[in-house]
C-alpha cells in the first residue's frame, strides 16, 4: 500500500511542479530582478514541498497561495542573509588587509551570523535590544533602561531572560 501512496505522492508533486513552477519562478523574478536567484528560490520552495507528508500535501487546496507563502519566507531569509552579509563585509573592509579571512572562512562566518540572527530573533523585542546593547555596545543597565524607556529592574529581567535563552540553546546544542 505504501508503494501506491508513494506513486500517488510523486504524481501529485509532479503535477504541482509542472502546473506552478513557471508561475512561481516568474513571481520570484519580479521580486528579485534576477533570473538565477529566482530559479534557485523556486527550486527551494519545491524542495520544501517535498518535505511535506501525504496528509499535508492533500490539505493544499490553493497551491499558488501556498507556494507564494513559502516563497515569501524564502525571500525574507534571502534578504536578511544579504543584509547580514553586507554588514559583515562593511565591517571587514574596515579591518587591515592582513586580517581578511579566506572565502571559506567568510562563508562559515556569514552562516554563523545567520544562525545567531535567527536565535536572537526568537527573543522578544526589548529583551533582544537590551541584550544587544549590553553585549555589543557595552552599555550599562541604567543607560539601556533610559534608551528603552523602562526601569533598570526591567532591564535586569530582560537580561536574565536573554541569558536563560542562551543557556537553554547551549544545552540543547550539546
Amino acid at each position: 500500500m505504501a508503494n501506491c501512496d508513494d506513486v500517488l505522492r510523486r504524481q501529485h508533486i509532479q503535477h504541482l511542479y509542472v502546473s506552478h513552477h513557471g508561475w512561481l519562478r516568474e513571481w520570484l523574478r519580479r521580486q528579485l530582478q534576477c533570473r538565477q536567484q529566482s530559479a534557485d528560490l523556486a527550486q527551494d520552495a519545491f524542495v520544501r514541498l517535498l518535505s511535506k507528508g501525504n496528509a499535508e500535501l492533500a490539505e493544499i487546496k490553493q497551491p499558488r497561495a501556498y507556494l507564494r507563502t513559502v516563497a515569501k519566507g524564502l525571500l525574507y531569509n534571502h534578504w536578511r542573509r544579504r543584509q547580514i552579509e553586507v554588514a559583515y563585509l562593511e565591517a571587514l573592509a574596515q579591518q587591515p588587509a592582513a586580517v581578511e579571512p579566506s572565502p571559506e572562512s567568510r562563508a562559515l562566518i556569514i552562516e554563523t551570523l545567520m544562525q545567531i540572527d535567527q536565535l536572537l530573533g526568537q527573543l522578544p523585542g526589548k529583551v533582544r535590544q537590551a541584550f544587544l546593547m549590553s553585549q555589543l555596545e557595552g552599555l550599562g543597565y541604567a543607560v539601556i533602561a533610559t534608551r528603552l524607556g523602562v526601569s533598570e529592574r526591567m532591564v535586569k529581567k530582560y537580561m536574565a531572560q536573554a541569558m536563560l535563552h542562551c543557556l537553554v540553546l547551549g544545552r540543547d546544542a550539546e
